[in-house]
């Protein structure tokens, strides 16, 4: 099951609760009945929105009223939502899982990738065992390398590699740094997707409350 799918799925029996709807100043509940399991709540106030619940405390700051931040455009589709543009406007994240983390997928793309595209530079100068044994050296010390949760010690284990094939040629990563080897959060892709969900869901409920008259 993909991310939208489980979103969908994690969210299929939550209802809005309007604890406070007064102009920019809100405070809305969304939660399955009898569970507080995945609930969480939407705060605004000028200039700022507060995401909070079970997945996570997330604050943001860009416009007066952020719901016109986050609000879905007429005849877009859901779920296409600029991660790296939303997370520019954060100002406090999780404690927990913050905004991004380590990915090793990541990680060891860049580092085969590199190492594939040098070997093939320089086939020409080395022997089938010398390439050989440099592969298995990258495989043990760098994508085998201890690691952690931060993915300190990987990357680390990539910029101090070094290995020496003949006598005039030597391997090691070049601007290995320059690759991108996080990702988003879990838990900022969901808190991202429950903003646009749970916007639609309030907009839907305003378009059906009729006007009170003054």
């Amino acid at each position: 099951m993909n991310f939208t799918d489980q979103f969908t799925a994690d969210v299929a029996g939550h209802q809005m609760h309007v604890i406070r709807d007064d102009g920019v100043s809100r405070h809305l509940r969304f939660k399955r009945a009898g569970t507080m399991c995945m609930h969480f709540d939407l705060l605004t106030w000028p200039g700022y929105l507060c995401y909070t619940g079970d997945m996570g405390t997330y604050v943001f700051m860009r416009l007066n009223d952020m719901f016109e931040f986050f609000r879905r455009s007429e005849g877009s589709a859901p779920h296409r939502i600029d991660l790296r543009y939303w997370a520019e406007k954060v100002e406090a994240s999780d404690k927990n899982d913050g905004i991004k983390e380590f990915s090793k997928d990541k990680f060891d793309r860049a580092v085969k990738g590199d190492l594939k595209e040098w070997l093939r530079e320089y086939a020409g100068r080395t022997t089938h065992q010398q390439r050989r044994e440099l592969w298995d050296a990258v495989m043990d010390e760098v994508i085998g390398a201890d690691g952690d949760s931060g993915g300190y010690r990987s990357q680390v284990a990539a910029h101090d590699f070094h290995h020496r094939l003949n006598d005039r040629v030597k391997f090691h990563f070049q601007d290995f740094g320059e690759h991108t080897v996080d990702e988003y959060t879990h838990r900022f892709k969901w808190c991202c997707h429950a903003l646009e969900w749970a916007i639609d869901a309030y907009d839907a409920q305003k378009a059906r409350t009729p006007a009170v008259a003054a």
